[in-house]
C-alpha cells in the first residue's frame, strides 16, 4: 500500500492544534498568577486554593475524559476539539464575573468540562498526521502549548492583574480560545485514523469495543502501566509547582505579581519551550539507533532536573541581579535550568504511547492516560503542595511554601527516575512483537502494538 502523504495542511492543523493546546493551558494555569489577589479578596487558606487549582478542576476532567475520548473515536475530532475548546474558553470568561469563591469554583468545574475533550482527541490527530519517525517532532511541537501558555498566561495575566485586577485577566484570557476554536473548525482538515500504521485505519467495529476490554488490555500492557505512573509524577509536580512558584517568588523572594509573572513566563517560558523541542529531536534521533529512547530521554530530562529544581526552591534569598525595573533572584539561574529539562517527558512519552496503542483506539487510550495523570497531577498536585504548606507554616513560618515546594520537587522526580527505568524492559519487548491486524471480535491489546 501506497503511503499517505502529508504537508502543509499536517503543518498547519499542527499549529491550530498548538493553539487549541496553548489557550487551554493559559485558561488552566492563570489561576496560578491569581492565587494571591483571589485568596485575599475571598480570605480563604491555601489548602482552599489548593483545592479550586487543583481537585475541583482534576475530578471533573478525569470524570468526563473517558466518555469524551471513546466518541472521538468515532467522531470527527476536529470539530469535537474546536466545540470544547469554544467552550472552556466561555467558562474562562465567567471565572472573572465570578462573585465569590463557590461561583469561581463552579465556572472552572466548566472549564475542566471543556478541557477534557481537547489533549486527547488532538494527540490522535497529530498521530495521524505524521509518520512514527516524525512524530516524536511533531508531538514535540503540539508540546509547546503549555510552555507558551505559561508565557503569554503568566506574563500577560500578571501584566493585566497588576494593573486592572485579577478579574480583568480571566476575560481578556478568554477571547483568544474562540478565535481559534472557528479557525479550526472551519480550516482544518481531518486525518484519515489509522493512516500511518501498518493496519491502515480503523477496523470495522471498533467503535462499539466495550469499555472494559479496553482496560483490560491496557491493565495487562506492563509498558503502558509504568510509563502511565512515570508521567503521572512528572504532572504532580508539574501542576504542583506550576500553580504555587508564582505565590513563593511573592512570599520568599518579595517580588510583585508582574514581576514574578515575567520571571515564570517569559523567562521561564521561553526555556521550556526550548527543552520541550530538544526532547522531540533527541527522542527522533535517538530512537532510530534505539527505541527506549523514547523512554531514555525523560529519564534523563528527570536527572537533570532533580539537583536544579531543588537549588531553585533551597536557595535562600537575598541576592538578585537588576535588570532595568526588574529584580530577578539568583535562584532563577537554577530555574532556568529546571525548566529546560522538566519538561522532557510529555513528547517522548506520547510518542511512545502511540506505538502501544493501535490506532482503532488511540483516541480512548490516550484520554485514559490523561484522565490518570490529570487526576493526580492536575487534582492532587495544588492540593497537596498546599496542605503541606500549611502543615509547615508552624515551623517555617512565610518560608512554609518554599520547603513544600523543595520536597515535592525532590520526592517527585526521584521516584520519576525509578519509575521510566522501570518501563524501558516492557516497553522495549511489547512494541517489538509483530503488529496483527485488529479485528472488531478480538481487539488488539496494547501490548501486542
Amino acid at each position: 500500500m501506497s503511503q499517505p502523504a502529508h504537508g502543509w495542511r499536517s503543518h498547519y492543523a499542527l499549529i491550530l492544534l498548538l493553539l487549541v493546546y496553548t489557550v487551554s493551558f493559559i485558561d488552566r494555569q492563570i489561576m496560578s498568577i491569581l492565587v494571591q489577589p483571589i485568596k485575599q479578596e475571598f480570605g480563604v487558606s491555601d489548602t482552599a486554593m489548593g483545592l479550586l487549582t487543583g481537585l475541583a478542576f482534576g475530578l471533573f476532567y478525569t470524570v468526563l475524559a473517558i466518555p469524551f475520548g471513546r466518541y472521538a473515536d468515532r467522531a470527527n475530532r476536529r470539530n469535537f476539539v474546536a466545540y470544547c475548546c469554544a467552550a472552556w474558553s466561555v467558562m474562562t470568561a465567567l471565572c472573572g464575573m465570578a462573585t465569590g469563591f463557590v461561583s469561581l469554583a463552579l465556572a472552572r468545574m466548566g472549564v475542566a468540562v471543556g478541557e477534557a475533550g481537547g489533549g486527547a482527541p488532538s494527540i490522535s490527530m497529530v498521530t495521524d498526521h505524521y509518520p512514527p519517525q516524525q512524530r516524536g517532532r511533531a508531538l514535540s511541537v503540539y508540546m509547546l502549548g503549555p510552555q507558551i501558555g505559561l508565557l503569554l498566561g503568566l506574563t500577560l495575566g500578571g501584566w493585566i492583574a497588576h494593573h486592572h485586577g485579577w478579574r480583568a485577566a480571566f476575560l481578556v484570557m478568554s477571547v483568544p480560545g474562540v478565535v481559534v476554536a472557528l479557525l479550526l473548525r472551519f480550516t482544518a482538515i481531518e486525518p484519515r485514523r489509522g493512516q500511518w500504521d501498518s493496519a491502515g485505519g480503523s477496523p470495522a467495529g471498533a467503535a462499539t469495543e466495550p469499555l472494559g476490554v479496553l482496560l483490560r488490555d491496557l491493565w495487562a500492557s506492563r509498558a503502558f502501566v509504568r510509563i502511565t505512573l512515570a508521567c503521572m509524577l512528572m504532572t504532580f509536580v508539574g501542576y504542583g509547582i506550576g500553580i504555587w512558584t508564582p505565590a513563593f517568588l511573592v512570599r520568599s523572594h518579595g517580588m510583585s505579581l508582574q514581576d514574578a509573572g515575567v520571571v515564570m513566563g517569559l523567562i521561564g517560558g521561553v526555556f521550556a519551550a526550548a527543552g520541550a523541542l530538544t526532547s522531540g529531536w533527541l527522542c527522533d534521533k535517538l530512537a532510530r539507533r534505539d527505541a527506549r529512547w523514547r523512554i531514555g530521554v525523560p529519564l534523563l530530562g528527570c536527572l537533570l532536573t532533580l539537583p536544579s529544581g531543588v537549588a531553585f526552591y533551597i536557595l535562600p534569598a537575598g541576592n538578585a541581579w537588576h535588570i532595568g525595573s526588574l529584580v530577578v533572584p539568583h535562584a532563577v539561574a537554577f530555574y532556568l535550568m529546571f525548566a529546560f529539562t522538566a519538561v522532557w517527558w510529555s513528547a517522548p512519552a506520547y510518542a511512545a504511547l502511540a506505538e502501544l496503542i493501535p490506532a482503532h483506539r488511540r483516541t480512548s487510550g490516550m484520554a485514559i492516560f490523561n484522565m490518570i495523570i490529570t487526576l493526580v497531577g492536575s487534582g492532587l498536585g495544588p492540593l497537596l503542595v498546599g496542605m503541606l504548606s500549611d502543615v509547615l507554616v508552624p515551623q517555617f513560618g512565610n518560608e512554609a511554601l518554599r520547603w513544600a515546594l523543595a520536597i515535592a520537587t525532590a520526592a517527585s522526580f526521584l521516584l520519576g527516575i525509578v519509575a521510566f527505568i522501570r518501563a524501558l524492559s516492557p516497553y522495549a519487548s511489547e512494541r517489538a512483537r509483530p503488529v496483527a491486524a485488529p479485528q472488531p471480535t478480538a481487539p488488539l491489546s496494547p501490548a501486542r502494538a
